[in-house]
C-alpha cells in the first residue's frame, strides 16, 4: 500500500525558511522519481519541484533559486528545503511520485502560511 507523509509545515515570516520532509511507504522508493506539489487556496494543485531516481533537480520557475529538493534513499524520504519564502508560497504542500500514482494515493499534506 503506497503512503506519503507530509510533515514540517508551519507559519514562517516573509523571507523566512522551513524545510519540508516526506516518508513515503513506496517499496520502490529508491527507483521512484518523486515530485513536491502544492495547492494555494482556489488553485489547481502544482508540481513545484522534482527530482529524479538519479537524483536530477527540476523546478518551478516560481521557486528556482529558493527551493532545494534531495532525497535520502535509505530512509524513504524526500525533503524540500524552502528559502526566502514569499507570501505566495502560502499552500498545502504533497509529496508523491511525478506524475503522480492517481487520487488515491495523495496524503494529507502539511500546511506552510507565509505571513506578516
Amino acid at each position: 500500500q503506497v503512503q506519503f507523509v507530509e510533515s514540517g509545515g508551519g507559519l514562517v515570516q516573509p523571507g523566512g525558511s522551513l524545510r519540508l520532509s516526506c516518508a513515503a511507504s513506496v517499496r520502490t522508493f529508491r527507483y521512484a522519481n518523486m515530485g513536491w506539489y502544492r495547492q494555494a487556496p482556489g488553485k489547481e494543485r502544482e508540481l513545484v519541484a522534482s527530482i529524479t531516481a538519479g537524483f536530477t533537480q527540476n523546478y518551478a520557475d516560481s521557486v528556482k533559486g529558493r527551493f532545494t529538493v534531495s532525497r535520502d534513499n535509505y530512509v524513504n524520504t524526500m525533503y524540500l528545503q524552502m528559502n526566502s519564502l514569499k507570501l505566495e508560497d502560502t499552500a498545502v504542500y504533497y509529496c508523491n511520485t511525478n506524475p503522480s500514482l492517481g487520487t488515491t494515493t495523495w496524503g494529507q499534506g502539511t500546511q506552510v502560511t507565509v505571513s506578516s
